[in-house]
């Protein structure tokens, strides 16, 4: 990866230091549901054969992993945006981290997992309906 660039100004600096990696809203709020309807998993945990990358939540035996992608950092193709200062720079990392998440999910799945992936502004109780039924159907 490139050297980051400066961020440009003082408020974006301080914004961007406040992005959580993990516990975000979202993420919560579908762990909470989960956990009402009697599942249980892991947070934020490391995933097989792959260095670095955690999901947000994981149901080891079995085999499912979740994440619940921000749409800033994972590019939604709803509510995407680029940042117009580092423009090139942004393209880039945020290819990447689109580029990785697909890497992500082919290992899982070639090793058996199921794969959920939620955007952040999905409703959290139709995201654990999905969860709950691969949950209980493996």
């Amino acid at each position: 990866m490139t050297d980051r660039p400066p961020a440009s100004s003082p408020g974006v600096s301080a914004r961007m230091s406040r992005s959580r990696r993990r516990d975000t809203a979202p993420e919560v709020a579908i762990r909470r549901e989960a956990h009402r309807r009697g599942l249980r998993y892991r947070v934020d945990a490391p995933l097989p054969g792959l260095p670095r990358r955690r999901a947000d939540m994981v149901f080891i035996r079995r085999r499912v992993a979740v994440f619940v992608d921000g749409c800033f950092w994972h590019s939604c193709p709803e509510h995407a945006t680029t940042p117009t200062a580092n423009r090139e720079w942004w393209v880039a990392k945020l290819e990447r981290n689109e580029q990785r998440d697909r890497h992500t999910d082919e290992h899982l799945e070639g090793l058996g997992w199921t794969v959920l992936r939620f955007w952040e502004h999905e409703d959290a109780t139709a995201a654990v309906d999905v969860i709950e039924h691969a949950v209980r159907s493996t």
